[in-house]
Protein backbone atom coordinates (compact mmCIF):
# COMPACT_ATOMS: atom_id res chain seq x y z
CA UNK A 1 0.00 0.00 0.00
CA UNK A 2 0.86 3.57 -0.48
CA UNK A 3 0.46 6.70 1.93
CA UNK A 4 -2.22 7.90 -0.36
CA UNK A 5 -3.94 4.43 -0.66
CA UNK A 6 -7.97 5.45 0.78
CA UNK A 7 -8.12 2.24 2.73
CA UNK A 8 -6.77 2.17 6.29
CA UNK A 9 -4.56 -0.22 8.04
CA UNK A 10 -5.38 -1.68 11.18
CA UNK A 11 -2.69 -3.71 12.64
CA UNK A 12 -3.76 -6.12 14.49
CA UNK A 13 -2.04 -8.60 17.10
CA UNK A 14 -1.64 -8.21 20.85
CA UNK A 15 2.31 -7.65 21.31
CA UNK A 16 2.78 -4.36 22.25
CA UNK A 17 6.57 -4.18 21.18
CA UNK A 18 4.87 -4.79 17.79
CA UNK A 19 2.32 -2.58 17.75
CA UNK A 20 4.61 0.27 19.02
CA UNK A 21 6.27 -0.73 16.16
CA UNK A 22 3.86 -0.92 13.46
CA UNK A 23 2.56 2.78 14.76
CA UNK A 24 5.54 4.13 14.51
CA UNK A 25 6.52 3.01 10.53
CA UNK A 26 3.34 5.38 10.03
CA UNK A 27 1.71 2.90 7.75
CA UNK A 28 -0.83 1.60 10.49
CA UNK A 29 -3.75 3.85 11.51
CA UNK A 30 -5.38 1.77 14.05
CA UNK A 31 -5.20 -1.39 16.44
CA UNK A 32 -7.67 -4.51 16.45
CA UNK A 33 -6.85 -7.32 19.11
CA UNK A 34 -8.90 -10.33 20.70
CA UNK A 35 -9.34 -12.61 23.59
CA UNK A 36 -7.38 -15.50 21.23
CA UNK A 37 -4.54 -13.01 20.17
CA UNK A 38 -3.92 -12.00 23.71
CA UNK A 39 -4.32 -15.65 24.59
CA UNK A 40 -1.43 -16.64 22.26
CA UNK A 41 0.83 -13.78 23.85
CA UNK A 42 0.84 -14.70 26.80
CA UNK A 43 -1.55 -11.94 28.32
CA UNK A 44 -2.80 -12.95 31.79
CA UNK A 45 -4.36 -9.62 32.96
CA UNK A 46 -6.99 -8.20 30.43
CA UNK A 47 -6.81 -4.47 31.34
CA UNK A 48 -3.32 -4.42 32.45
CA UNK A 49 -2.05 -5.07 28.81
CA UNK A 50 -4.90 -2.47 27.67
CA UNK A 51 -4.21 0.26 29.85
CA UNK A 52 -0.59 -0.42 29.14
CA UNK A 53 -1.40 0.00 25.20
CA UNK A 54 -3.39 2.89 25.37
CA UNK A 55 -0.47 4.27 27.67
CA UNK A 56 1.62 3.63 24.45
CA UNK A 57 -1.00 4.63 21.80
CA UNK A 58 -3.55 7.20 22.92
CA UNK A 59 -4.04 8.78 19.57
CA UNK A 60 -5.30 5.83 17.59
CA UNK A 61 -8.10 3.75 17.52
CA UNK A 62 -7.63 0.28 19.61
CA UNK A 63 -10.59 -2.12 19.27
CA UNK A 64 -10.63 -4.31 22.52
CA UNK A 65 -13.12 -7.04 22.75
CA UNK A 66 -15.88 -8.11 25.23
CA UNK A 67 -15.45 -11.63 26.28
CA UNK A 68 -18.40 -12.30 28.83
CA UNK A 69 -20.90 -14.80 27.09
CA UNK A 70 -24.30 -13.48 29.25
CA UNK A 71 -25.40 -10.00 27.57
CA UNK A 72 -25.45 -8.23 31.19
CA UNK A 73 -22.18 -9.09 31.65
CA UNK A 74 -20.98 -7.87 28.02
CA UNK A 75 -23.02 -4.79 28.61
CA UNK A 76 -20.56 -4.17 31.78
CA UNK A 77 -17.73 -5.32 30.10
CA UNK A 78 -18.32 -2.69 27.01
CA UNK A 79 -18.80 0.24 29.21
CA UNK A 80 -15.81 -0.31 31.41
CA UNK A 81 -13.99 -0.69 28.05
CA UNK A 82 -14.96 2.23 26.95
CA UNK A 83 -13.90 4.21 29.87
CA UNK A 84 -10.59 3.64 29.57
CA UNK A 85 -10.14 6.02 26.44
CA UNK A 86 -11.55 8.41 23.60
CA UNK A 87 -9.78 5.98 21.36
CA UNK A 88 -11.29 2.96 22.27
CA UNK A 89 -13.97 0.87 19.92
CA UNK A 90 -15.26 -1.93 22.23
CA UNK A 91 -15.79 -5.13 19.95
CA UNK A 92 -19.73 -6.90 20.36
CA UNK A 93 -19.56 -10.27 18.47
CA UNK A 94 -22.45 -10.39 16.42
CA UNK A 95 -23.99 -13.28 18.97
CA UNK A 96 -22.96 -15.14 21.55
CA UNK A 97 -21.86 -18.90 21.66
CA UNK A 98 -25.73 -19.97 21.47
CA UNK A 99 -26.45 -18.10 18.03
CA UNK A 100 -28.15 -15.09 20.52
CA UNK A 101 -28.25 -12.07 18.61
CA UNK A 102 -26.08 -9.29 20.36
CA UNK A 103 -28.23 -6.24 18.33
CA UNK A 104 -30.23 -5.35 21.43
CA UNK A 105 -26.87 -5.05 23.52
CA UNK A 106 -25.36 -3.49 20.30
CA UNK A 107 -28.05 -1.13 19.96
CA UNK A 108 -27.91 -0.15 23.69
CA UNK A 109 -24.31 0.95 23.37
CA UNK A 110 -24.59 3.09 20.46
CA UNK A 111 -27.80 5.04 22.04
CA UNK A 112 -25.11 5.43 25.00
CA UNK A 113 -22.57 6.88 22.45
CA UNK A 114 -20.05 3.85 22.89
CA UNK A 115 -17.97 3.18 19.78
CA UNK A 116 -18.73 -0.05 18.82
CA UNK A 117 -17.04 -2.81 16.72
CA UNK A 118 -19.47 -5.27 15.64
CA UNK A 119 -17.08 -8.23 14.76
CA UNK A 120 -17.49 -12.10 14.06
CA UNK A 121 -19.70 -11.10 11.41
CA UNK A 122 -19.89 -13.16 7.95
CA UNK A 123 -22.88 -12.45 6.14
CA UNK A 124 -24.65 -9.39 4.33
CA UNK A 125 -27.87 -10.36 6.46
CA UNK A 126 -26.05 -9.49 9.71
CA UNK A 127 -24.55 -6.70 8.31
CA UNK A 128 -28.13 -5.46 7.47
CA UNK A 129 -28.89 -6.20 10.98
CA UNK A 130 -25.79 -4.18 12.53
CA UNK A 131 -26.89 -1.15 9.92
CA UNK A 132 -30.73 -0.98 11.44
CA UNK A 133 -29.33 -0.38 15.07
CA UNK A 134 -26.32 1.89 14.78
CA UNK A 135 -26.55 5.64 15.23
CA UNK A 136 -25.24 7.68 12.44
CA UNK A 137 -24.04 9.98 14.93
CA UNK A 138 -22.07 7.63 16.62
CA UNK A 139 -18.68 5.97 14.81
CA UNK A 140 -18.69 2.26 14.32
CA UNK A 141 -16.94 -0.21 12.95
CA UNK A 142 -18.40 -3.19 11.37
CA UNK A 143 -15.82 -6.48 11.16
CA UNK A 144 -16.81 -9.29 7.90
CA UNK A 145 -14.52 -11.69 8.64
CA UNK A 146 -13.93 -12.05 4.34
CA UNK A 147 -10.91 -14.36 5.50
CA UNK A 148 -12.77 -16.67 7.00
CA UNK A 149 -15.29 -16.71 3.97
CA UNK A 150 -12.85 -17.74 1.89
CA UNK A 151 -11.73 -20.31 3.99
CA UNK A 152 -14.93 -21.91 2.80
CA UNK A 153 -14.12 -21.45 -0.29
CA UNK A 154 -16.26 -18.76 -1.90
CA UNK A 155 -15.21 -15.45 -2.74
CA UNK A 156 -15.93 -12.71 0.28
CA UNK A 157 -15.48 -9.46 -2.59
CA UNK A 158 -19.57 -9.91 -3.37
CA UNK A 159 -20.43 -10.13 0.20
CA UNK A 160 -17.93 -7.13 1.16
CA UNK A 161 -19.28 -4.67 -1.96
CA UNK A 162 -22.82 -4.98 -1.04
CA UNK A 163 -21.83 -4.25 3.07
CA UNK A 164 -20.25 -0.92 2.21
CA UNK A 165 -23.28 0.03 -0.06
CA UNK A 166 -25.32 -1.43 3.05
CA UNK A 167 -23.21 1.34 5.51
CA UNK A 168 -23.54 4.73 3.43
CA UNK A 169 -26.76 5.50 5.23
CA UNK A 170 -24.66 5.86 8.09
CA UNK A 171 -21.62 8.23 7.99
CA UNK A 172 -19.36 7.31 10.77
CA UNK A 173 -19.94 3.77 10.21
CA UNK A 174 -16.62 2.18 8.68
CA UNK A 175 -16.73 -1.34 6.91
CA UNK A 176 -13.85 -3.41 8.46
CA UNK A 177 -12.46 -6.53 6.02
CA UNK A 178 -10.90 -8.64 8.87
CA UNK A 179 -9.24 -12.24 9.11
CA UNK A 180 -6.36 -11.29 6.06
CA UNK A 181 -4.69 -14.47 4.88
CA UNK A 182 -2.27 -12.47 2.17
CA UNK A 183 -1.15 -9.01 0.36
CA UNK A 184 -3.61 -9.59 -2.28
CA UNK A 185 -6.51 -9.02 0.34
CA UNK A 186 -5.08 -5.42 0.96
CA UNK A 187 -5.84 -4.44 -2.53
CA UNK A 188 -9.14 -6.83 -2.90
CA UNK A 189 -10.35 -4.70 -0.06
CA UNK A 190 -9.63 -1.52 -1.38
CA UNK A 191 -11.11 -2.07 -5.03
CA UNK A 192 -14.57 -2.94 -3.11
CA UNK A 193 -14.60 0.25 -1.47
CA UNK A 194 -13.54 -1.13 2.34
CA UNK A 195 -12.75 2.02 4.66
CA UNK A 196 -10.28 -0.38 6.87
CA UNK A 197 -8.37 -3.94 7.01
CA UNK A 198 -7.03 -5.33 9.38
CA UNK A 199 -3.46 -6.82 9.23
CA UNK A 200 -1.26 -9.17 11.08
CA UNK A 201 2.47 -8.67 11.46
CA UNK A 202 2.96 -11.07 9.16
CA UNK A 203 1.48 -9.22 5.99
CA UNK A 204 2.38 -6.18 7.32
CA UNK A 205 6.18 -6.87 6.91
CA UNK A 206 5.00 -8.59 2.59
CA UNK A 207 4.48 -4.72 1.85
CA UNK A 208 7.77 -4.45 0.88
CA UNK A 209 6.88 -7.28 -1.71
CA UNK A 210 4.57 -4.87 -3.61
CA UNK A 211 5.26 -4.72 -7.15
CA UNK A 212 8.51 -6.63 -6.60
CA UNK A 213 9.46 -8.03 -10.05
CA UNK A 214 8.11 -11.54 -10.45
CA UNK A 215 11.52 -12.51 -11.87
CA UNK A 216 13.79 -10.86 -8.70
CA UNK A 217 11.50 -12.98 -6.53
CA UNK A 218 12.20 -15.81 -8.26
CA UNK A 219 15.52 -15.66 -8.38
CA UNK A 220 15.30 -14.78 -4.30
CA UNK A 221 12.95 -17.66 -3.59
CA UNK A 222 16.10 -19.49 -5.22
CA UNK A 223 18.53 -18.47 -3.27
CA UNK A 224 16.31 -19.18 -0.15
CA UNK A 225 16.59 -22.96 -1.01
CA UNK A 226 20.11 -22.20 -1.40
CA UNK A 227 21.22 -20.52 1.58
CA UNK A 228 18.88 -23.37 3.77
CA UNK A 229 20.41 -25.95 2.25
CA UNK A 230 23.74 -24.49 3.04
CA UNK A 231 22.50 -24.05 6.15
CA UNK A 232 21.21 -27.73 7.38
CA UNK A 233 24.69 -29.11 6.15
CA UNK A 234 22.64 -31.36 3.65
CA UNK A 235 24.60 -33.84 1.66
CA UNK A 236 24.27 -36.72 -0.81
Amino acid sequence: MTRDSQILLYADGAVLAEMVAAREKGLVKGFTTNPTLMRKAGITDYAAFAREALAAIPDLPICFEVFADAFPEMEQQARLIASWGDNVFVKIPITNTRGESALALVSLLAEAGVKVNVTAILTLEQVEGAARVLRADVPSIVSVFAGRIADTGRDPQPVVRKAVERLKPLPQSRLLWASTRELLNLFQAEACGCHIITVPPEILKKLDLKNMPLDALSLDTVRMFHRDALSAGFSL
